[in-house]
C-alpha cells in the first residue's frame, strides 16, 4: 500500500491541486471537508502523514495539532499562508515535524514530505510497496525509474504510470481501454493514438537499456509484461 496522507486544507482550488500533485507522486490522499475530528480521522484512516493548514473554518490548526499529538505521533507538516517566525515556532512547539509557507514549489513540498517520512521511520516500511520486480527489472515508482542490470532508465510520469499498471498485473494482458481508464484516474489525459506513441517511446527506452521485447502486444488483448 502507498503512504497515506491526510490533507486538511479549506481552499478548494489548492486542495484539488495538492490532491493531484500527491496522487501523481504515488501517495494515497484523503481530503475531508470537515476538520474538528481530525485526530480521530488520522487514526481511522491509518494515515502516515498529515498536511495541516492553520486557518481552518471553525477551528485552529495549532489546536488540532495539539489534539492529534495526544492520540498519535503521526508526522504533521503545517502548510500555511502564515509566514511569521512566531507562528512557525508555535507550530514546531505544538509538535509539528515541519512548517512550510505558501506559496510553495511543488518539488520542494514533495521533497520535504519525503524527508519527514524518512526521519520518522515510516518511509522505509512503505518503500517496498513502491518497488516492483519482473524479469530482473525493478520499477521504482518513488524515483520514477526502471533499473535493469547496471542501467537506470529514467521515466516520464506517463511512462511510469503505464509500467506501474503492467507491473501490477504482470503476466496478464491489460486492455488498452483499461490502461486509458487507469491513466485518466491518475489525471493523465491520453487518447488511444497518444497511448500508442507513449508505448512506442517507452519500448525504445527499454530496448536501449537491453530490455528487448519487455512489453508484449497482442491484437485485441492489449499489453503485458
Amino acid at each position: 500500500m502507498p503512504c497515506k496522507i491526510l490533507l486538511l486544507e479549506d481552499d478548494l482550488v489548492l486542495k484539488n491541486e495538492l490532491k493531484i500533485l500527491l496522487e501523481n507522486a504515488m501517495y494515497e490522499v484523503t481530503a475531508p471537508d470537515t476538520y474538528a475530528d481530525a485526530a480521530e480521522k488520522s487514526l481511522s484512516e491509518k494515515a502516515d502523514l498529515i498536511l495541516l493548514d492553520i486557518n481552518l473554518p471553525g477551528c485552529c490548526g495549532f489546536d488540532l495539532c495539539t489534539q492529534i499529538r495526544t492520540k498519535t505521533d503521526i508526522p504533521i507538516i503545517f502548510l500555511t499562508g502564515r509566514t511569521g517566525s512566531m507562528d512557525e515556532l508555535t507550530g514546531i512547539l505544538k509538535g509539528a515535524d515541519d512548517y512550510i509557507t505558501k506559496p510553495f514549489e511543488p518539488a520542494i513540498l514533495l521533497a520535504r514530505i519525503s524527508a519527514v517520512l524518512k526521519r520518522t521511520g515510516r518511509y522505509a516500511k512503505n518503500r517496498e510497496s513502491l518497488q516492483f520486480s519482473h524479469k530482473n527489472a525493478q520499477l521504482d515508482t518513488a524515483a520514477c525509474c526502471l533499473l535493469f542490470q547496471e542501467n537506470r532508465i529514467d521515466l516520464t510520469k506517463t511512462e511510469m504510470k503505464i509500467l506501474h499498471k503492467l507491473f501490477l498485473q504482470k503476466g496478464a494482458f491489460a486492455a488498452r481501454t483499461d490502461l486509458l481508464d487507469y491513466l485518466w484516474e491518475n489525471h493523465i489525459f491520453l487518447d488511444d493514438n497518444t497511448l500508442s506513441v507513449h508505448v512506442a517511446r517507452l519500448r525504445e527506452k527499454l530496448r536501449s537499456a537491453g530490455l528487448n521485447d519487455f512489453i508484449e502486444t497482442k491484437r485485441g488483448m492489449g499489453y503485458r509484461i
